[in-house]
């Protein structure tokens, strides 16, 4: 009974201290952020400008590893439960509560709940089991499909024009 309430502790304080989790659905896994709350990490995504969760159905089991937030390597393991909430609801509108001040450059500022409620899906994960073993190997892949694109190369006159507009100064 004491290792299930530290091994669900080491769950709670890992996930809520780490900016990103690596969770795999029924396709590959993903970093996405989250919000640790009530006992569970909520995330949001699945509408435009927001992050992908494809493979995350409502019921489903999943698979969640917390990563170090200071030096990136892995921590914890866990199976979690999702379930999808449903827009409007008590339960929704306290997982946005929570959700709204983690997200960082949103689009469209305070009107990004309405979009969520008419666009997204807000899911949490529930940990269903406490700790999982570790994969094992580095697990780097390809990197998935995405429509960002990588910046170009500078124009060759530009690091001219800009120090000239430094010694005019």
């Amino acid at each position: 009974m004491t290792q299930t309430f530290l091994e669900r502790a080491l769950v709670e304080e890992a996930t809520k201290k780490s900016g990103l989790i690596w969770v795999r659905g029924t396709g590959p896994a993903r970093a996405l952020w989250h919000v640790w709350h009530e006992g569970a990490a909520l995330i949001v995504g699945d509408g435009p400008g927001e992050q992908p969760l494809p493979g995350l159905a409502d019921g489903a089991a999943a698979e969640v590893t917390v990563r170090s937030k200071d030096k990136g390597g892995r921590l914890v393991a866990w199976t979690a439960l999702t379930a999808e909430l449903a827009p409007r609801t008590e339960a929704w509108e306290a997982a946005v509560a929570e959700l709204k001040g983690k997200r960082l450059n949103a689009p469209d500022g305070e009107a990004m709940v309405e979009r969520w409620a008419r666009e997204c899906r807000v899911v949490r994960l529930v940990p269903r089991e406490a700790l999982t073993a570790l994969p094992e190997g580095s697990l780097s892949a390809a990197p998935l499909p995405t429509s960002a694109t990588t910046r170009q190369e500078i124009p060759a006159g530009l690091p001219k024009l800009l120090l000239r507009r430094k010694r005019r100064r």
